[in-house]
């Protein structure tokens, strides 16, 4: 089983800086690939960022430049560093893990708020 639990969200100002953490917990479960979503009412939910094991990321284009995605291996946590924020990154951020095997798990979701 593979659990996922967010930290971090909250209310910041148009041009500031949040930090989102996940703590990944995979017991008897190797996970390929660490990642971050967003959604907001009616909406799909939004590919933001992922790394895989041998530490490659990805982003999304809405966010490229702005954010950035790292892990802590020690500590098996996922981290989302997010700058220059705008009202429309705000949103439900989730935390993502995919399997080796293919399935994907998430976390509770985390509100982020970029207002003034």
């Amino acid at each position: 089983q593979v659990q996922l639990v967010e930290s971090g969200g909250g209310l910041v100002q148009p041009g500031g800086s949040l930090t989102l953490s996940c703590a990944v917990s995979a017991r008897g479960i190797s996970v390929a690939s660490r990642g971050w979503y967003r959604q907001t009412p009616g909406n799909e939910r939004e590919f933001l960022a992922s790394i895989i094991n041998n530490g490659l990321t990805n982003y999304g284009n809405s966010v490229k430049g702005r954010f950035t995605i790292s892990r802590d291996i020690r500590k098996n946590t996922v981290t989302l560093q997010m700058n220059s924020l705008k009202p429309e990154d705000t949103a439900v951020y989730y935390c993502h893990a995919r399997a080796n095997f293919g399935a994907d798990y998430w976390g509770q979701g985390t509100q982020v708020t970029v207002s003034s």
